[in-house]
């Protein structure tokens, strides 16, 4: 089992069982005189239809609350709690930003290309800016400050599990606000993702303005 303070796998192990995301990380950077560390996640990536979207939040190294117990990472959250969440995150960070690329941004050049942009453009709404970095996976190499790439990091670390709910909710309002434009594909339902309900609707009425036409199985059909 791993607990708490060892639940990051060995190179070839799988996470089993759940981690509590802690502020570590965010400490070993404040002590080395870092004092604006931005955690970075991003939703929808692994989607067939509608944006990537990314966020990064700056949290103070204090705070105080229930809530903070239950935060983590998204993909383990219901929506109910991630919703309940999502304003505590806000109201509590220094600041926060939205980065959002489109699903034909996203066919021009590749998804990892896309992730990283919309990473870039969270950034960029931060004010105040961070001096410091802290990311789930990735490396933004274009952005010209210090950083971290944490595998599992939204298990792991505070700020990126915040991160990674600020990124799931705001998607899943836009893919909410995509259903009512595009109705029958039950998008409100799956925000998106690979299900078989949603593939049965693609072969039905074909792919939809906000479907990923380089993602299988979309890709080769026949588009109208």
């Amino acid at each position: 089992m791993y607990n708490r303070r060892k639940c990051k796998p060995e190179k070839g192990q799988i996470l089993k069982s759940v981690c509590k995301p802690t502020f570590d990380e965010e400490k070993k950077l404040c002590s080395r005189g870092y004092c604006r560390i931005a955690g970075i996640d991003e939703a929808g990536r692994g989607c067939l239809a509608g944006p990537v979207v990314a966020a990064a939040v700056i949290l103070p190294l204090e705070i105080k609350g229930d809530w903070i117990n239950q935060v983590m990472e998204s993909k383990l959250l219901p929506p109910e709690k991630r919703e309940y969440l999502y304003p505590f995150i806000q109201e509590e960070a220094v600041s926060w930003g939205v980065g959002i690329v489109s699903n034909e941004i996203i066919d021009v050049t590749n998804i990892l290309k896309a992730t990283k942009l919309a990473m870039k453009e969270a950034i960029e709404q931060l004010n105040p800016q961070p001096d410091t970095l802290l990311i789930d996976y990735v490396k933004l190499q274009e952005v010209p400050l210090p950083q971290k790439s944490i595998p599992h990091g939204d298990s792991l670390c505070f700020s990126i599990a915040c991160a990674s709910i600020i990124a799931k909710v705001y998607r899943d309002h836009l893919m909410n606000e995509m259903d009512a434009l595009y109705p029958g594909y039950g998008l409100c339902k799956h925000k998106g993702y690979w299900t078989a309900e949603h593939i049965s609707c693609i072969n039905k009425l074909g792919p939809c303005p906000i479907h990923r036409r380089t993602f299988q199985p979309i890709k080769g059909m026949y588009l109208r």
